[in-house]
């Protein structure tokens, strides 16, 4: 009898254990089926989410393209459930960089032309313009990059030289800051440049009463409108190809200051094509064609491209004393710059853009351009307005007028990275007042925040380049000792900011990117080092490990490492 209940009892054992292991795996299963589909988990990370409280994360879910949920990695793991689960092993994730002002396009179709920045004389740029025909043989020479600043003689060239070496091809290059060119006389042959020509807005230097070769500003497009334009093909690589270099430095979103209609058109089939995967705002060029097409429309947007801003310029650039300034260059007294378009048409502009919706993006470097823009946007934009309007560069400000950016809501888009490659020939050509010129904390405090982009391909892509500029207002060999003007260096919270949200902010799509929140677009960066909390200098040789833009890895360097 005691043998049967024995027998009895662990049988009744025996069910209840087989019930219980059937209970645990129904909740199991029930739990499993309650964990939300995610495409990417990324997890063991430092998340700088760049919110409103600068919040830090270790744990990503994302889904659809989008941020589904940001937080712990287990609370992710227990929420969600992926077939991509990526551990990230401590290293560093931020908001996909964004470039607040650059030509990325430009940029592109440079690449196959002869680069000649860092060139120390104007021999050794010409043999470059000969190299580079070897290896790329074309009608007409050009290239772009030279800076006489950056050479012992620093006087500006004359075209003798290219004149010896291409007698029958016409060559146009053009100066690092993009407003000054070197013609050869056969290329002013073809554009009927001669002694008596006259231009507005620009300057055909002269030498014995004949062209020197050297094209200020507006009389550049004297030459360059005879260069015949880049076709469909070569319009498509370039913007491949620039995709490819800035996806390769943490690049999701660029800026493009200045492109005609057919290009926006490109740009928007090659994005709708899935072969254009960067988001871009584009800055329209105040064209006809422009305002048929876009400006006397309602703006145009699309989850990868921004179509509601113009660009327009008031003056030149410093370096070739084109910058449009109160008070003469301290050494050339008798020259105050170039205001490049009349005030009644930068105006006319900006009633149109005020008209029909649109951001007004206007290049002026010198004090006096920007003080005639903030006249003219002060006329259309009212105390307390959200319309964003931009003053590009804002590099020279008199001191009497960094509160009207305040006052006006007008928004300084700066670039970092102008200090410190100005910063040593800057003061010949301002004298006391560089201590108003790159004043990018005095210029931030206006409104709260600034956008920082780099103008590629005038500065090196690398954004990281810009974030170090803006913190430690030196050049990479650390010079000079303890920063140009530190007093308005950026903290690295502004830095790492004005590269992301703000720079998100600046064409209105801070509700859609430029943070890891959840709903906003999944564009994120990992890099090998923690920005906030490394030296300085360390930032300078960061390494993109990935990129990753819509939730879609565009560049993988990390996997690789761990394979």
């Amino acid at each position: 009898m005691i043998q049967n209940q024995l027998q009895i009892y662990f049988r009744n054992m025996r069910q209840h254990k087989l019930i219980n292991i059937l209970i645990i795996s129904m909740v199991t299963m029930a739990s499993c089926s309650k964990r939300q589909k995610a495409d990417l988990i990324v997890i063991n990370a430092t998340v700088y989410t760049v919110d409103s409280c600068f919040s830090i994360a270790n744990g990503i879910a994302i889904g659809g393209g989008k941020i589904l949920e940001v937080g712990n990695s287990d609370n992710i793991l227990r929420k969600f459930q992926s077939d991509r689960v990526l551990d990230i092993k401590g290293k560093y994730v931020y908001p996909g960089f964004i470039d607040a002002h650059c030509h990325f396009l430009g940029y592109g179709l440079n690449l196959t032309k002869a680069w000649l920045a860092g060139a120390k004389t104007w021999e050794e740029v010409v043999n470059r313009l000969v190299e580079n025909q070897k290896l790329y043989p074309t009608n007409w020479v050009e290239g772009r990059g030279w800076n006489q600043n950056e050479w012992e003689v620093k006087g500006f060239p004359t075209n003798e030289l290219l004149n010896k070496l291409f007698p029958n091809k016409p060559v146009f290059i053009v100066r690092i800051d993009g407003h000054a060119a070197i013609a050869n006389n056969r290329a002013l042959e073809i554009a009927g440049v001669n002694q008596g020509t006259k231009v507005s807005g620009g300057q055909i230097v002269l030498k014995n009463g004949k062209p020197t070769g050297l094209l200020i500003d507006n009389a550049m497009e004297l030459v360059r409108s005879k260069i015949p334009a880049p076709n469909k093909a070569t319009k498509e690589k370039a913007l491949m190809d620039a995709q490819k270099n800035c996806f390769a430095v943490g690049l999701t979103g660029v800026h493009d200051a200045g492109l005609d209609a057919d290009e926006v058109r490109l740009i928007d089939s090659m994005q709708r094509e899935g072969l254009l995967k960067m988001r871009i705002n584009t800055m329209l060029n105040p064209t006809s064609e422009n305002y048929e097409q876009y400006i006397q429309h309602s703006p145009f947007q699309t989850d990868r491209l921004t179509v509601r801003s113009i660009k327009i310029y008031a003056d030149g650039a410093l370096g070739s004393r084109g910058a449009y300034l109160l008070e003469p260059y301290s050494d050339d007294p008798k020259n105050r710059g170039i205001q490049v378009e009349s005030t009644e048409k930068l105006d006319s502009i900006c009633a149109m853009a005020y008209q029909n919706g649109y951001q007004v993006c206007t290049h002026s470097i010198g004090d006096a351009a920007v003080r005639l823009m903030l006249d003219i946007y002060s006329k259309y934009l009212s105390k307390g307005n959200d319309l964003r309007w931009r003053i590009e560069h804002s590099q020279v400000v008199d001191s009497a007028d960094f509160k009207r950016y305040g006052e006006y809501g007008i928004i300084p888009s700066v670039q970092t990275t102008h200090a410190t490659s100005d910063m040593f020939w800057a003061v010949n050509r301002l004298g006391a007042r560089i201590r108003y010129a790159y004043a990018y904390q005095q210029l931030l405090m206006q409104n709260g925040w600034l956008p920082n982009g780099s103008d590629f391909p005038i500065e090196d892509i690398n954004p990281l380049f810009g974030f170090y500029a803006g913190v430690a207002r030196q050049n990479h060999q650390g010079e000079p000792k303890g920063g140009f003007q530190p007093e308005n260096a950026l903290s690295r919270e502004q830095a790492l900011r004005a590269m992301t949200i703000w720079a998100a902010k600046a064409c209105f799509e801070e509700n859609m990117k430029g943070s890891i929140e959840p709903g906003k677009f999944a564009d994120l960066v990992v890099l090998d080092i923690d920005l906030l909390n490394c030296d300085i200098s360390a930032t300078i040789r960061a390494q993109v490990l990935m990129t990753v833009l819509n939730g879609e890895v565009v560049l993988n360097k990390y996997e690789n490492r761990n394979n």
